[in-house]
């Protein structure tokens, strides 16, 4: 295991994922300045998403073929762009642009990124994916405490701050590039390797393998769609609900996002020690019965319960990367792009038909109506068993 370049990777997630979540948490501030209705919230979080998982198959699916030491420093780039941009966007239009440019960045980020952190695992990959994806987490809950603290006081020009964290995350992607050159031809040799292997004889059927795949997208749904419903409209429950301060709730929000990334950590260590599947049928099962009390609990209850939601359903996913990597190996940035993209995509669709719905109703029947998707954590019962 490179533990260096396994936190440096979970740095650069870290920072990554603070510019992703600022999306989310200024709607507030957007809602307000640019007279937004619920759905064109939705959209906005549509076009981010849809910017984020488009490009993320293709780009993993390239990025096998022929490694990418410094697409990251690229994806950083569109980031970057974006953040200037939405700092100074003037229209609906330009705030769809901008966030356009920002889940480009994300798309471009991921894929390569799994794969470095497969090269520095030493074996321990659902450990070391785990180190990789809470840095994100924790980037994710940075976001809405920093909206909070520079940009709600301020106005939106004060998004510009972000621009430095961009900045900074650049420079490390550069360097983890300089160090990820050199091993690039590693990966070429372990992907002829398992080509070659499942040519003589495939560890699994072909079918047996595909429904696998499938089973593992459908709890990507369940997962992703559950948790976009609470980081896209979480605010705005808590405002109506309980009457709290557009800060308050993005201090409760930073704290729902800490408990994911917590989660996340501890799920990927407990993947390596008992089995990928338990912890995924697991994780996804144990939200359900803290998911369908949360929309009857006063605020504090309300807070504990979806701390805990994030904890339990956060922690399968470093296990659902691994398990699908270990069904089709050797293809890594293909497997990492399809998930990644395919998680970002439904949950900013999901989103755009939340916000639909919040509009015609409440934002409290969305999360009623929420509560019941960890029920679909019970096809991970009919998962393979994989090497």
């Amino acid at each position: 295991m490179v533990m260096p370049i396994l936190i440096a990777i979970s740095s650069a997630h870290f920072l990554n994922d603070a510019i992703q979540s600022l999306v989310s948490a200024i709607y507030p501030i957007l809602k307000e300045s640019f007279e937004l209705t619920f759905f064109k919230i939705g959209l906005i979080t549509f076009v981010f998403q849809l910017a984020s998982s488009i490009f993320q198959p293709l780009v993993g699916y390239f990025s096998d073929q022929r490694p990418m030491p410094f697409g990251l420093a690229i994806g950083m780039l569109f980031s970057l762009v974006g953040i200037v941009l939405l700092s100074q966007a003037w229209s609906f239009a330009w705030l769809l642009i901008s966030v356009a440019f920002i889940g480009t960045g994300s798309s471009i980020f991921h894929p390569e990124a799994s794969k470095i952190t497969f090269l520095a695992s030493g074996g321990r990959r659902s450990f070391a994916q785990s180190v990789f994806q809470v840095g994100g987490n924790l980037g994710s809950a940075l976001g809405p405490l920093l909206a909070a603290i520079i940009i709600a006081p301020y106005g939106q020009g004060n998004i510009l701050w972000f621009a430095v964290i961009a900045f900074v995350a650049l420079i490390i992607v550069f360097n983890i590039g300089r160090w990820y050159k050199p091993k690039t031809l590693r990966l070429r040799v372990i992907r002829r390797q398992n080509l070659s292997k499942e040519n003589e004889k495939p560890m699994l059927p072909r079918r047996t393998v595909m429904f696998g795949i499938v089973i593992l997208l459908l709890l990507i749904f369940s997962k992703f769609v559950y948790t976009a419903g609470i980081s896209s409209y979480y605010t705005f429950y808590l405002m109506d609900k309980f009457q709290v301060s557009v800060q308050n709730s993005q201090i409760f929000l930073f704290i729902y996002l800490f408990a994911v990334a917590a989660g996340t950590m501890i799920g990927g260590a407990m993947g390596d020690r008992f089995g990928r599947k338990k912890i995924i049928w697991i994780s996804i099962l144990g939200a359900m019965p803290f998911a369908l009390a949360l929309p009857y609990l006063d605020l504090m209850w309300t807070i504990i319960f979806s701390g805990c939601i994030g904890f339990i359903i956060s922690s399968a996913f470093p296990a659902i990367i691994v398990y699908a990597t270990e069904l089709l190996p050797g293809k890594v940035g293909t497997i990492s792009g399809l998930f990644y993209g395919f998680a970002f995509g439904i949950a900013g669709l999901g989103s755009a038909l939340l916000g639909q719905v919040a509009d015609h109703t409440s934002i409290e029947y969305v999360f009623r109506l929420c509560a019941y998707l960890p029920l679909l954590g019970f096809v991970a019962l009919l998962l393979p068993k994989a090497k």
